[in-house]
């Protein structure tokens, strides 16, 4: 029977490997090795600790055409938002990049959070949601309540200034309604919908619904300058224009008992009602299990039985109701729980570790740590002015923008951040296939040029391209993976010479499951070809006189291989 009681064994490598990968987007050799010995409750204690932000502010060495002037840290330096009409795209691209180095330098569930709340609560940052400063408040506002009420983060998403520009809610007023924020809010971002029973009927809520909805959101508007600071987050936000604002009271259908909720005439009144209105939403407890199928979709697994709807999706939304929707809490309570390690049944091996395709998020900034390869340090303060912009930050801003951002995702299937409705990313809410939609015919070369991009430093997604001088080249991508260094690591491979013990410890680090000995010995058979004894004398050969050739052809075989075998593709 599926249950939530805590497992309560040590972790082991196994169970270790199926948490990180679910409650982080990455982890290393030596990650592993310490959470192997801690139990789930300190394991989960442990990934619950805040995050840091090593890069504190993005930076743009765009110049600004209008004064000739690097941007450089544009979104603090006190300049509005339209002071900046130039490479708004990129800015996205790199405050996506600032959001992406800071998650690759700790092991956080915080950061698994922010991109949940994210698909909860989506904006598309280059496709509507406005300036690029815009979209840096909306991911610390994300942040902010990552280990808060999800609640709290519905009455203040409201204001977000992106969000307000993405569903054109800052259009809304009280003698055209713009209904398009009011619908999504209520069909995607909170409570959903239930079966139609008649039409404009979903039995969460009704047409009615939204329409009165839209008036309680009535005159809420972008504040272009940014220099409205909202007191609860410190972070920048909309306003309440009064005067565009339905004063009149809002009567909704039975869906939510037939409450009235009476009009505001001030700004603070106007927040009130707000307040009343996510409060009568959220006091139906279909919103709570909505949003708890939702994490149980994003971090156990895509499909269940009425067995898992009762025993766990049911319970968690109590107790997602009775921490007064503490996300981090609720979470806390699946990552810890029997059903999460497939304990709660005789087969802890048939249903949930290895049960999700990784997402390309997932996958690019596991594969990166797993083989330990070092990113360029994109950190620059008022102390390295624009003129001492090193390399290292330069090189980060490439591979980053230019073969994360710009190849990769889009090549993989998924525009970080801009997902192309506002449903989300197709594994989030397209069924039956949900995570299965990340590898296909047409995701495929995207996944698999990935190690080879690595392991030559060059864009091999991209393929050759032609300067204007008719030259063909690859794209540097400034990051090369040594196969050889890695191998040398006696953290990472124990006995090098030894093919067997080499490819059964990556093994162990890089897929979820153990694999069968025919299997493993295709593995092998990358080092040795058909002399078992052929590797050792290789790896002999390179530690005496330094001759790589040999053993780094077939070592960036092996990766290559191990990389893009199907059990790496899973979760």
């Amino acid at each position: 029977m599926p249950s939530l009681s805590p497992s309560t064994s040590v972790l082991g490598f196994r169970k270790a490997k199926h948490l990180l990968r679910r409650a982080c987007f990455h982890y290393s050799k030596s990650t592993l090795n310490y959470f192997a010995t801690l139990t789930p409750a300190q394991a989960v204690s442990e990934l619950s600790l805040d995050a840091t932000t090593p890069w504190m502010d993005p930076y743009d060495t765009t110049t600004n055409s209008q004064n000739g002037l690097v941007d450089g840290f544009w979104i603090h330096n006190g300049n509005p938002p339209s002071s900046y009409p130039y490479g708004q795209n990129k800015k996205r691209g790199i405050v996506s990049g600032w959001w992406w180095y800071n998650m690759m330098q700790q092991n956080k569930l915080k950061h698994k959070l922010v991109f949940f709340l994210h698909t909860c609560f989506t904006v598309s940052k280059d496709n509507g949601a406005g300036k690029s400063s815009y979209f840096y408040d909306y991911l610390r506002l994300l942040d902010f309540y990552a280990y808060g009420s999800i609640k709290d983060l519905a009455k203040k998403i409201t204001f977000d200034n992106a969000m307000l520009y993405y569903l054109d809610n800052t259009t809304n007023n009280k003698n055209n309604p713009n209904e398009n924020y009011a619908r999504e809010f209520l069909e995607l971002f909170t409570i959903q919908k239930g079966p139609q029973i008649a039409e404009g009927n979903y039995t969460n809520y009704t047409e009615q619904d939204i329409q009165q909805a839209a008036k309680i959101f009535s005159g809420i508007k972008v504040k272009p300058l940014r220099d409205t600071i909202d007191p609860d987050t410190g972070i920048p936000f909309g306003y309440v224009n009064v005067s565009q604002h339905d004063i009149n009271s809002k009567t909704f259908s039975s869906a939510f008992n037939n409450t009235t909720i009476s009009g505001g005439t001030s700004q603070s009144a106007v927040v009130n009602e707000l307040n009343e209105f996510v409060d009568m939403v959220f006091g139906i407890p279909e919103t709570a299990k909505a949003y708890c199928r939702k994490l149980y979709r994003f971090f156990v697994r895509r499909e269940w039985d009425s067995d898992v709807e009762n025993q766990i999706i049911y319970p968690l939304s109590i107790h997602l109701i009775n921490s007064n929707f503490n996300l981090l809490s609720t979470v806390q309570t699946l990552l810890q729980s029997q059903h999460f390690f497939d304990e709660d049944n005789t087969d802890a091996s048939n249903e949930i570790v290895g049960g999700i395709i990784k997402p390309p998020l997932q996958f690019i900034s596991e594969l990166i740590s797993l083989i330990d390869m070092p990113l360029p340090n994109p950190e620059a303060s008022s102390s390295n002015p624009p003129s001492n912009w090193s390399a290292d930050q330069l090189d980060f801003y490439h591979f980053y923008w230019q073969f994360c951002h710009k190849t990769f995702f889009p090549g993989s299937g998924m525009n970080i951040f801009s997902p192309e409705t506002v449903a989300g990313y197709p594994a989030d809410y397209q069924g039956p296939d949900y995570d299965r939609s990340w590898f296909s015919s047409n995701t495929i070369v995207a996944r698999y040029k990935t190690i080879e991009s690595l392991i030559t430093g060059k864009n091999q997604i991209l393929g050759v391209q032609t300067n204007s001088n008719g030259v063909n080249y690859y794209q540097n991508i400034k990051v090369q993976f040594n196969s050889i260094d890695f191998i040398s690591n006696p953290n990472n491979i124990t006995n090098p010479y030894d093919s067997t013990v080499l490819v059964s410890e990556l093994v162990e680090l890089l897929f979820c499951e153990s694999i069968t000995q025919s299997r493993l010995d295709y593995f092998i058979q990358s080092l040795n070809d058909l002399d078992p004894g052929y590797w050792a004398g290789a790896w002999a050969e390179y530690v005496q006189n330094g001759n790589t050739v040999q053993v780094k052809t077939r070592l960036d075989a092996l990766f290559t291989k191990l990389i893009n075998a199907p059990e790496f593709q899973l979760m």
